[in-house]
Protein backbone atom coordinates (compact mmCIF):
# COMPACT_ATOMS: atom_id res chain seq x y z
CA UNK A 1 0.00 0.00 0.00
CA UNK A 2 1.60 3.80 -0.68
CA UNK A 3 1.51 5.90 1.66
CA UNK A 4 -0.31 8.19 -0.84
CA UNK A 5 -4.24 8.21 -0.57
CA UNK A 6 -7.13 9.76 -1.89
CA UNK A 7 -8.16 12.55 0.74
CA UNK A 8 -11.97 12.26 0.98
CA UNK A 9 -14.52 13.46 3.13
CA UNK A 10 -14.82 10.09 5.11
CA UNK A 11 -11.05 10.34 5.32
CA UNK A 12 -11.47 14.06 6.82
CA UNK A 13 -14.13 12.72 8.87
CA UNK A 14 -11.59 9.70 10.24
CA UNK A 15 -8.94 11.84 10.84
CA UNK A 16 -11.03 14.25 12.76
CA UNK A 17 -12.56 11.34 14.97
CA UNK A 18 -8.74 10.45 15.43
CA UNK A 19 -9.71 6.65 14.14
CA UNK A 20 -6.46 4.38 13.44
CA UNK A 21 -7.08 2.93 9.91
CA UNK A 22 -5.02 1.40 7.02
CA UNK A 23 -6.12 3.32 3.36
CA UNK A 24 -6.10 0.46 0.76
CA UNK A 25 -6.99 1.16 -3.16
CA UNK A 26 -7.69 -1.18 -5.71
CA UNK A 27 -9.06 -1.09 -9.47
CA UNK A 28 -12.84 -0.76 -9.48
CA UNK A 29 -14.76 -3.45 -10.94
CA UNK A 30 -18.46 -1.62 -12.07
CA UNK A 31 -21.05 -3.88 -10.79
CA UNK A 32 -19.03 -6.39 -8.88
CA UNK A 33 -19.11 -5.39 -5.23
CA UNK A 34 -17.94 -6.75 -2.25
CA UNK A 35 -16.41 -9.84 -3.81
CA UNK A 36 -14.27 -7.52 -6.60
CA UNK A 37 -12.83 -5.66 -3.84
CA UNK A 38 -12.37 -8.71 -1.38
CA UNK A 39 -10.65 -10.53 -3.94
CA UNK A 40 -8.35 -7.56 -4.91
CA UNK A 41 -7.34 -6.76 -1.77
CA UNK A 42 -6.91 -10.55 -0.30
CA UNK A 43 -9.52 -10.64 2.85
CA UNK A 44 -12.77 -12.13 3.24
CA UNK A 45 -15.79 -10.96 1.92
CA UNK A 46 -18.02 -11.26 5.20
CA UNK A 47 -15.49 -8.79 6.72
CA UNK A 48 -15.50 -6.01 3.97
CA UNK A 49 -18.99 -4.02 4.24
CA UNK A 50 -21.54 -2.62 2.40
CA UNK A 51 -22.88 0.92 3.20
CA UNK A 52 -26.78 0.75 1.66
CA UNK A 53 -28.41 4.02 1.51
CA UNK A 54 -32.39 3.01 1.97
CA UNK A 55 -35.26 5.13 2.51
CA UNK A 56 -37.93 4.32 4.78
CA UNK A 57 -41.65 4.72 3.90
CA UNK A 58 -41.66 8.54 4.77
CA UNK A 59 -39.01 8.97 2.54
CA UNK A 60 -36.69 9.50 5.23
CA UNK A 61 -33.09 8.52 4.33
CA UNK A 62 -30.98 5.50 6.51
CA UNK A 63 -27.46 3.95 6.02
CA UNK A 64 -26.90 0.14 6.58
CA UNK A 65 -23.96 -1.15 7.32
CA UNK A 66 -23.57 -5.29 6.19
CA UNK A 67 -21.46 -7.89 5.51
CA UNK A 68 -20.49 -7.90 1.92
CA UNK A 69 -21.83 -11.27 1.53
CA UNK A 70 -24.97 -10.98 2.97
CA UNK A 71 -28.07 -9.13 2.27
CA UNK A 72 -30.46 -7.00 4.20
CA UNK A 73 -33.85 -8.43 5.11
CA UNK A 74 -35.82 -5.13 4.25
CA UNK A 75 -39.13 -6.22 6.03
CA UNK A 76 -36.70 -7.36 9.02
CA UNK A 77 -35.08 -4.14 9.15
CA UNK A 78 -38.79 -2.05 8.73
CA UNK A 79 -40.07 -4.35 11.32
CA UNK A 80 -37.23 -3.67 14.27
CA UNK A 81 -36.97 0.29 13.36
CA UNK A 82 -40.73 0.96 13.41
CA UNK A 83 -41.40 1.69 9.93
CA UNK A 84 -44.17 0.15 7.30
CA UNK A 85 -41.56 -0.73 4.82
CA UNK A 86 -37.61 0.17 3.88
CA UNK A 87 -36.29 0.02 0.38
CA UNK A 88 -33.02 1.02 -1.36
CA UNK A 89 -32.71 4.21 -2.34
CA UNK A 90 -32.32 5.25 -6.33
CA UNK A 91 -28.82 5.65 -7.08
CA UNK A 92 -28.82 9.20 -7.81
CA UNK A 93 -31.11 9.80 -4.64
CA UNK A 94 -28.53 7.85 -2.37
CA UNK A 95 -25.76 9.62 -4.32
CA UNK A 96 -27.37 13.37 -3.23
CA UNK A 97 -28.51 12.06 0.83
CA UNK A 98 -24.79 10.81 0.57
CA UNK A 99 -22.80 12.90 -1.17
CA UNK A 100 -20.80 10.52 -2.74
CA UNK A 101 -20.91 8.33 -5.77
CA UNK A 102 -22.86 4.66 -5.66
CA UNK A 103 -19.63 2.05 -5.28
CA UNK A 104 -17.70 4.59 -3.47
CA UNK A 105 -20.40 5.66 -0.68
CA UNK A 106 -18.95 5.47 2.70
CA UNK A 107 -20.84 5.96 6.57
CA UNK A 108 -18.18 8.44 7.40
CA UNK A 109 -18.84 12.30 6.32
CA UNK A 110 -21.62 11.54 4.65
CA UNK A 111 -22.97 15.05 3.15
CA UNK A 112 -26.73 14.87 5.21
CA UNK A 113 -26.98 13.13 8.69
CA UNK A 114 -28.16 9.65 8.36
CA UNK A 115 -29.52 7.11 11.05
CA UNK A 116 -27.13 4.52 10.67
CA UNK A 117 -27.85 0.86 10.96
CA UNK A 118 -25.17 -1.78 11.87
CA UNK A 119 -25.54 -5.09 11.49
CA UNK A 120 -24.82 -6.33 15.25
CA UNK A 121 -21.92 -9.00 14.22
CA UNK A 122 -19.86 -6.83 12.69
CA UNK A 123 -18.78 -5.99 15.97
CA UNK A 124 -17.66 -9.30 16.38
CA UNK A 125 -15.07 -9.26 13.88
CA UNK A 126 -11.65 -8.08 14.59
CA UNK A 127 -11.17 -5.81 11.73
CA UNK A 128 -13.73 -4.44 8.68
CA UNK A 129 -12.80 -2.87 5.33
CA UNK A 130 -15.43 0.10 4.32
CA UNK A 131 -15.76 2.17 1.51
CA UNK A 132 -13.23 5.38 2.27
CA UNK A 133 -15.89 7.51 -0.04
CA UNK A 134 -14.25 6.52 -3.60
CA UNK A 135 -14.54 4.13 -5.99
CA UNK A 136 -11.51 1.28 -5.61
CA UNK A 137 -10.64 2.88 -2.18
CA UNK A 138 -11.52 0.98 1.07
CA UNK A 139 -10.25 2.12 4.24
CA UNK A 140 -9.63 -0.70 7.11
CA UNK A 141 -10.33 -0.68 10.96
CA UNK A 142 -11.35 -2.01 14.34
CA UNK A 143 -15.30 -1.89 14.33
CA UNK A 144 -15.78 -0.76 17.53
CA UNK A 145 -14.24 2.05 16.57
CA UNK A 146 -16.73 2.77 13.42
CA UNK A 147 -19.40 1.86 15.81
CA UNK A 148 -17.51 4.94 17.99
CA UNK A 149 -17.46 7.65 15.31
CA UNK A 150 -21.09 6.59 13.68
CA UNK A 151 -23.54 5.83 16.97
CA UNK A 152 -25.32 3.28 14.91
CA UNK A 153 -28.40 1.05 16.43
CA UNK A 154 -27.29 -2.46 16.26
CA UNK A 155 -30.03 -4.61 14.37
CA UNK A 156 -30.30 -8.48 13.40
CA UNK A 157 -31.19 -8.19 9.90
CA UNK A 158 -28.66 -10.15 7.50
CA UNK A 159 -29.90 -13.26 5.17
CA UNK A 160 -27.91 -15.16 2.94
CA UNK A 161 -26.83 -13.20 -0.24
Amino acid sequence: MSTKYPVTQAIRALRAANVAFEAHEYAYVEKGGTSASSAALGVPEHAVIKTLVLEDDAREPLVVLMHGDKQVSTRNLARQIGARSVQPCRPEVADRHSGYQVGGTSPFGTKRAMKVYMERTILELPRIWINGGRRGFLVSLDPKEAARVLQPVLVDVATDA
